[in-house]
């Protein structure tokens, strides 16, 4: 979280900014004796990619799954992920390979493949010789999976693709102890929270259920709010500076009616305030400049643009004479008889006829005569100005030639020539006091907004959208098995995902559970131990369990059997299914009589 200032509650924005990735070499260990697999986390939010070993800490690539185009611009031209150092400014342009959770677009798509292989060391020509483990959405549509198998074999002919499910990865990584282990799992990500069911170590994709809501809508909800409450600050308000804030200052309140009414407490409200202020700027606009200086740099401004103008007429009058002249040339071709030459400049001056070379050269002449006046007018103005401009007061050195001072008969004569009253000094402008706080006007007040935007997760209904939330599709659920198999769930309920990392969390599934489940049921909720890399991290720990192996790996040859849709099962797949057409029976046309 971002340490407070001086003030109390009051916290700036970091306004982080990405830093490129860089080009990383692959090492001799990684191909030899065999290719080492490169891990994709393929999420909506971030993409993460490194390589299968032990000894990987971390991946080696995390970048937002976002690229920046304008139209018409080449691939070349296109920025990934932390090749844009801020979102904002390009936020127009930014696109991605996602529909919710699913892959759709893949032109995008192949651009983060791009990315990756450059970034993480692939130099082989024309092809990528390492096996690839991606992660897909739950119940994945077939067609987005046979585009993506398409798009590996047939673009980069990788050797050998495995599919899984992050929220699953996440799951076994952190039940290594169970060989098949059973549980409800609640990954909530980014466009998305699924809730999925896990009986005996297999996924039961029948009853898997899908809330369209993720930290996306969670950040742009926390967006309208704040920007309802502070119109003067819109521009400022920015989605990017809402995801700081979720990430850090906001939290799942356990009972969201009563933490709301704690909220309705002076003491309280100054307390868990979170002041979040926004960069200004503490100089004011003071003009320091006499009248006299005011009215000198407008007169200035004012030659300026004369002299500007004259300009611009000289020039359009020498172009307008040119213009005459070679016209005139045409004409005395006409003159002289040179009747073929005449008709060729005109076709190349675009006219048609003498006639209409007649009434150009006159109306060309005209605008001529009009420009000189012009010329001369504005000529004669800025002498006047000049004139006008002159002091009234006589010039005292030719008035002590005039006229002496033996000549002058009292001393009293020359006061009508000099000002009666003594000028006043011109005092130095004092600068203008701000009569408020500027700080204090820059900054927004995080109250309820803190509970209020995550609590869509279990509330829909705040934002306008109809459908369940978290706890009503969660008994939704439970209602479909049988009490032992409901037992048997809710003995683990497992949160993985980025949109659970907030404070609270777990405390509220605790408190939902506890007013669905019989009473005196037992019931274990599950954190990930790091709920945004351990689909990675699993989807790593399954490779090198299972990189020798022919489970759950879809070679080439099955891609050009079985079709891109094929979709060989492990313990962290979506299930197998296949494409059913049905044959529709031919039309017996009866003979006509």
């Amino acid at each position: 979280m971002s340490a407070p200032s001086a003030a109390v509650n009051v916290y700036q924005f970091r306004d982080s900014r990405a830093v490129p990735d860089p080009f990383l070499e692959v090492g001799s260990q990684l191909c030899i004796p065999d290719f080492v697999p490169i891990v994709v986390d393929n999420g909506s939010f971030q993409c993460r990619a490194g390589w299968a070993t032990a000894a990987e800490p971390e991946p080696k690539l995390v970048f937002k799954s976002v690229a920046a185009r304008s139209r018409g611009a080449s691939r070349s031209e296109t920025q990934i992920g932390n090749d844009i150092p801020n979102l904002e400014p390009v936020r127009w342009l930014l696109k991605t390979q996602f529909d919710r959770n699913v892959v759709v677009n893949f032109e995008i798509q192949e651009l983060m493949f791009d990315y990756i292989f450059q970034h993480i060391g692939i130099n082989s020509e024309g092809c990528v010789n390492h096996p690839i483990v991606l992660t897909e959405a739950p119940c994945n549509p077939l067609y987005s999976r046979q585009m993506m198998s398409e798009l590996l074999f047939e673009c980069y002919h990788i050797p050998k693709v495995s599919y899984g499910i992050d929220g699953l990865y996440s799951f076994f990584r952190n039940e290594k102890g169970s060989p098949h282990p059973s549980g409800l799992i609640i990954s909530s990500g980014f466009q998305c929270t699924h809730i999925l069911p896990v009986l005996k170590g297999r996924l039961d994709a029948n009853n898997c259920k899908r809330i369209n809501l993720g930290g996306s809508q969670v950040a742009g909800y926390l967006q309208r709010l704040l920007q309802l409450k502070y119109p003067g600050h819109l521009p400022s308000i920015t989605l990017s500076r809402m995801e700081e804030l979720l990430h850090e200052h906001s939290y799942f309140a356990e009972d969201y009616t009563e933490e709301l009414e704690k909220w309705r407490s002076p003491d309280f409200y100054e307390k868990n305030v979170h002041k979040m202020q926004l960069p200004f700027s503490n100089k004011l606009l003071v003009s320091s400049f006499t009248t006299e200086e005011k009215l000198e740099r407008r007169q200035q401004q004012l030659r300026r643009l004369q002299e500007l103008n004259a300009r611009r007429r000289e020039e359009k009058l020498q172009l307008d004479q040119e213009r005459l002249e070679k016209l005139l040339s045409v004409q005395e071709l006409l003159d002289d008889g040179q009747v073929d030459l005449f008709h060729k400049a005109l076709v190349e001056l675009n006219m048609d006829s003498a006639e209409e070379l007649q009434s150009y050269i006159s109306k060309l002449g005209f605008a001529i005569e009009q420009t000189k006046q012009k010329i001369l007018q504005a000529e004669v103005n800025i002498e006047v100005d000049a004139i006008d401009t002159k002091a009234e007061t006589p010039d005292l050195e030719q008035l002590g030639i005039e006229q002496s001072l033996d000549d002058v008969e009292s001393i009293t004569e020359l006061e009508p020539l000099f000002n009666e009253e003594t000028p006043e000094i011109e005092k130095p402008a004092i600068p203008v006091q701000p009569v408020f706080n500027l700080a204090e006007y820059h900054q927004l007040f995080l109250g309820t907004e803190r509970i209020r935007a995550p609590e869509i997760i279990f509330q829909p209904s705040l934002m306008g959208e109809e459908q369940a939330g978290l706890p009503e599709t969660m008994q939704y659920v439970f209602e479909r098995y049988s009490k032992e198999q409901q037992k048997e769930l809710a003995q683990n309920v497992f949160l993985t995902g980025g949109n659970v990392m907030y404070p609270g969390m777990k405390g509220r599934i605790e408190k939902e559970l506890l007013e669905m489940r019989p009473f005196q049921s037992y019931f274990k909720i599950k954190m990930a131990a790091i709920p945004a890399l351990d689909a990675w991290y699993g989807a790593r720990d399954w490779a090198l369990e299972f990189m020798n192996q022919e489970e759950g790996w879809i070679t080439r040859q099955d891609y050009e059997e079985k079709g891109g849709e094929y979709l060989r099962e492990h313990k962290a797949s979506n299930a197998s299914s296949t494409i059913s057409i049905s044959k529709q029976a031919p039309k017996i046309i009866e003979p006509t009589v």
